[in-house]
């Protein structure tokens, strides 16, 4: 049982690493040079390889050392990153998903593809076996940097002068000064210390190797040997200077260490090297350093490990009341939110009861309960937001693919990433924003050559932003191509019978005609396109997950596609209204304002408008669209809704007030209801039916019946 928890775990873990490192490898072809990334890159593929090692999952290991050992000789400028690495890369990449997906699901391992990337990689690496000896300890060029306020390894050599105490000076105080600037491991050296009856008290002949982990800057730890720089000789470096390498990450080599400390060259390293016994007993051995200087470099070694441990957990012991995260498996939570939401429907039941009962001490427990039901109902759907970033970084493998296929030149643009959604919606989300990316990149984006003659960039752009609207979620998907034909969508309506040919559309109408089934304007069917269930698939997707989807487009200055969604598919805030014997919610969200409304204030005898404060609001009687017996109120309240930037008035017969709404699916006979999404329980037990806003207001106005 435990070795299945562990190679869960180790599927969940690798499946975030290789999403990262596909976003980090789409980072690095546009910038090819930027250390840093290459550094991810490397640190992805090695903690895979390492934790699959340890759990067993070999085949992935083993592959994976490959790709390792090509990102490390990047990182040691051995190899330069070209358009061919990067997609040798990224195939590799997919090849350990797929591995991923076969130890899960037992499915065969495409051993020919393996073979063949394999291959590849040996190729890229120049054929050089893989071997485990030391190579001669090459120090990069490259310098260290550190980041601003980041916990950073400094090292630090302090040979004070011999007579230093003669200058009133004490090295064990500013050691005790340096010890305060963070966690501190100090090495002395005692190889100078003569013999007892040459001993000279006021002489100072031991000097030290320091570790230092801190947050403060070089200047800073200068400073404290300020007045003593005429009498010591100090350096102070860098080994450690992002704050953000993985503790599992070997530490340089013990020749490195003594190769950047100045205790022994290049030359005399290479040829000790070739003895192949242990580097330190033989520098030892040939005199070059001493017993001491070997003992240091080696616990330089540990110390940097431990204070890499040090820094990560004291992070995460900082940050325990705040960033400190655990996993919780899917269904946890969605259990959670719909215990949270039979509490809330307790929750209005004992109100209704308290309410009749015109007791005080009930009345304030129980406003103390609602009080505290709101708040574990919104720290309990904050839980389920994610960004909406998660799905967008997807995108941009999808569009570098495509556009090589399609020969085309297309730069993909995100905004909003941080926007958040709930999380079932977002994972329902990602199939239709695919069909749209791919009709926009297929359909609307032009050919390199073609936009060129028409004036354009080479290059096109597809827009992918994401935006809080009221109490929705604005996704719009934006292409500067060339536009929808309107001649061309509608003589393929007209050709498979979608509309007559006598049909006269406005410009919206003609737009939405691309979400019917089965329509396509594509001459031919292609890998990415043509065969006319794209678009027809993503509104149906929209509506269920009960958002809007609309197009707008300009010929020749390319299409949107504009999508709105609601924030949570589980409790939502909702205003009770009652029609006859019938009770109705309308999300809160939607709602403006509610006025009175006189039944023989009718501007005519069908005109269904009101004048709203100078502003015509055309209005639908609830009573009529869903046929609900029995006479309407001589007085009526009208509920003004906004939706798609227009508004309507529901005429209703009373507003109850505003409730918790926990939204229940209706079973396949109603859920296809125009103008309804669900229903809910109210307080006595009895069903009130939650109204879709959109999908109400575009039945009444395509069916004509009670909007005009």
């Amino acid at each position: 049982m435990l070795d299945d928890v562990n190679a869960q775990a180790f599927r969940e873990e690798a499946q975030e690493l290789l999403s990262e490192l596909e976003t980090a490898l789409l980072e690095l072809e546009e910038e090819p040079g930027n250390s840093d990334i290459v550094d991810r890159v490397f640190r992805a593929m090695h903690t895979i390889k390492g934790s699959g090692a340890m759990f067993g999952f070999d085949d992935i290991a083993a592959f994976t050392h490959n790709v390792e050992n090509m990102f490390d000789k990047v990182r040691n400028r051995e190899l330069a990153v070209t358009r061919e690495l990067l997609d040798l890369t990224l195939l590799s990449r997919d090849h350990i998903a797929h591995l991923l997906e076969s130890s899960a699901t037992g499915a065969e391992v495409d051993a020919e593809t393996e073979a063949e990337l394999t291959a590849r990689l040996k190729a890229m690496l120049g054929g050089a076996d893989d071997s485990s000896g030391q190579d001669v300890a090459a120090v990069e060029s490259r310098t260290l940097v550190a980041e601003p306020g980041a916990q950073v390894v400094y090292r630090i050599r302090f040979k004070p002068a011999r007579d230093i105490f003669l200058s009133g000076s004490n090295p064990l105080h500013l050691l005790d000064d340096l010890a305060q600037m963070g966690s501190m491991r100090c090495y002395p050296h005692f190889g100078e210390m003569p013999g007892l009856e040459d001993l000279d008290v006021e002489s100072c002949y031991v000097w030290w190797d320091i570790l230092l982990l801190t947050d403060k800057t070089e200047e800073a730890i200068r400073d404290i040997f300020l007045f003593v720089e005429d009498d010591c000789e100090l350096t102070i470096q860098l080994v450690d200077g992002t704050g953000q390498l993985d503790s599992d990450i070997a530490y340089k080599r013990l020749g490195e260490i003594l190769l950047e400390r100045g205790d022994v060259t290049q030359e005399s390293l290479a040829e000790i090297l070739r003895e192949q016994r242990p580097i330190g007993r033989v520098l030892r051995d040939a005199g070059l350093v001493t017993e001491d200087q070997v003992e240091s470099a080696l616990a330089e070694q540990k110390a940097v490990r431990e204070l890499r441990k040090s820094r990560d957990t004291g992070g995460e012991k900082a940050d325990a009341g705040g960033a400190a995260s655990i996993r919780v498996a899917a269904d946890k939570l969605d259990k959670l939110v719909d215990l949270v939401g039979e509490l809330v429907i307790v929750q209005a039941q004992i109100a209704q009861y308290v309410h009749s009962s015109h007791d005080p001490l009930l009345n304030t427990l129980s406003e103390e309960l609602e009080r505290l039901s709101d708040e574990l109902r919104d720290s309990t759907l904050s839980i389920r937001m994610l960004p909406i970033g998660t799905t967008f970084s997807k995108f941009r493998r999808l569009i570098r693919d495509l556009s090589s296929e399609l020969g085309k030149e297309v730069e993909l643009v995100t905004h909003g990433a941080e926007t958040e959604l709930d999380k079932t919606v977002i994972e329902r989300l990602g199939d239709p924003l695919v069909h749209c990316l791919r009709n926009s990149l297929d359909h609307g984006i032009e050919r390199p050559d073609v936009r060129e003659a028409a004036g354009k960039p080479r290059t096109g752009t597809i827009t992918l932003a994401a935006e809080h609207s009221g109490g929705e979620v604005l996704i719009s998907i934006m292409d500067d191509g060339a536009g929808l034909n309107r001649e061309r969508i509608l003589a393929s309506a007209t050709a498979k019978g979608i509309i007559s040919p006598e049909a006269e559309l406005s410009d919206k109408e003609v737009c939405n005609l691309i979400f019917a089934p089965g329509f396509s304007t594509a001459a031919a069917i292609t890998s990415v396109s043509g065969r006319g269930v794209g678009m027809d698939v993503v509104k149906r997707s929209i509506d269920a997950l009960r958002g809007t989807i609309e197009l707008d487009s300009i010929p020749g200055k390319g299409t949107t596609i504009t999508i709105r969604l609601p924030l949570t598919l589980a409790i939502i805030d909702g205003l009770q209204i009652q029609v006859g014997n019938e009770f109705y919610v309308i999300p809160l969200n939607h709602v403006e304002e509610c006025v009175e409304h006189i039944s023989s204030s009718v501007n005519g005898e069908r005109q269904r408008i009101i004048n709203l404060r100078g502003e015509i609001v055309p209005y639908i009687v609830l009573r009529e669209q869903f046929e609900v017996p029995g006479e309407q109120p001589p007085i009526e309240q009208i509920v003004v809704v906004s939706t798609s930037g227009s508004r309507y008035g529901i005429v209703v017969d009373h507003v109850i007030g505003e409730h918790q709404t926990v939204i229940k699916s209706l079973g396949k006979v109603y859920k296809d209801v125009e103008g309804i999404s669900g229903a809910t329980i109210k307080g006595d037990g009895s069903m009130a039916l939650i109204l879709d806003i959109p999908r109400l207001v575009q039945s009444a106005i395509l069916g004509q019946r009670n909007l005009y």
